[in-house]
């Protein structure tokens, strides 16, 4: 078992099943691929499982992936037919998830287990550049359906043991997030979002930064960035479970597909 505290992520997932495209569209995402890499040198040989919230699994109550080997949830539409054959071939982990399980029904929150659920590409968008060899067991995590931001960062709370244990936990999502706003109507938007998101997170202090996340429609043009907030909410779990820890902006785009600023987070210092 690692004695090294792991730190935790919120990181923007791009689009689709991105890390499988081909030709100029792939290109679009080369610079989330090296901050994914340097990310992935942070983390060393630490890891010995990934928990992810993702954004794209939202359930009435909590849940797991409880698979030993999850299939693949094709979540999205429009792309080459090849697409929607591919298979990211990393394993569940059922010990992991009962744990989870656990840990959220001893501090009061249900959660129930899906042996059914698959990789999701918030989930295997990330891990393919991390893990391209598919050798870490990953644990999905759901967002519960009221996305509401108290609930995720208790969540977070009581997930923070698993950072003594080995377990990365990594909230997937995306800063910005509104699939119908693109060109040059979204760039101020997207900025002034970024740059209030930014400076909840690494500028003000841990009691101030609670306060506005959970407050997160106050922000300039919150709506717009996030007309749902479900690429938003992993946020939270991932601060909740370092919610006195500073934070690192890891990833930062003022353009992504010419008209978001996206940006990813740290929590926690790199240690060992």
């Amino acid at each position: 078992m690692s004695t090294r505290r792991l730190p935790t992520y919120y990181l923007s997932h791009g689009g689709g099943p991105w890390p499988y495209m081909e030709g100029a569209m792939r290109g679009r995402f080369d610079k989330l691929e090296r901050a994914l890499l340097a990310i992935r040198q942070e983390w060393g040989t630490a890891v010995r499982a990934v928990l992810v919230v993702s954004g794209h699994w939202e359930t009435p109550e909590f849940a797991v992936s409880s698979s030993a080997f999850p299939g693949m949830e094709y979540d999205y539409h429009g792309f080459p037919e090849h697409l929607y054959h591919i298979k990211y071939d990393a394993p569940g982990s059922p010990e992991l998830a009962m744990q989870v399980r656990a840990m959220l029904e001893a501090g009061g929150i249900a959660c129930g287990s899906d042996h059914e659920r698959g990789f999701d590409h918030g989930t295997f968008s990330l891990m393919q550049p991390l893990y391209p060899a598919g050798d870490v067991p990953i644990v999905q995590l759901s967002v519960r359906q009221d996305l509401d931001p108290q609930t995720h960062l208790s969540v977070g709370r009581l997930l923070a043991p698993l950072r003594d244990q080995g377990v990365m936990i990594v909230g997937s999502g995306s800063s910005f997030h509104n699939l119908g706003l693109r060109g040059p109507v979204a760039v101020e938007p997207s900025r002034q979002f970024d740059e209030w998101l930014q400076q909840t997170l690494l500028q003000v202090s841990a009691a101030e930064r609670r306060q506005r996340v959970v407050g997160w429609t106050q922000a300039p043009h919150a709506r717009l960035a996030h007309p749902q907030e479900d690429h938003l909410i992993p946020l939270m779990v991932a601060l909740g479970a370092a919610e006195e820890e500073t934070a690192t902006l890891v990833y930062h785009q003022p353009d992504f597909l010419d008209s978001w600023a996206l940006s990813s987070f740290r929590f926690g210092k790199l240690s060992g």
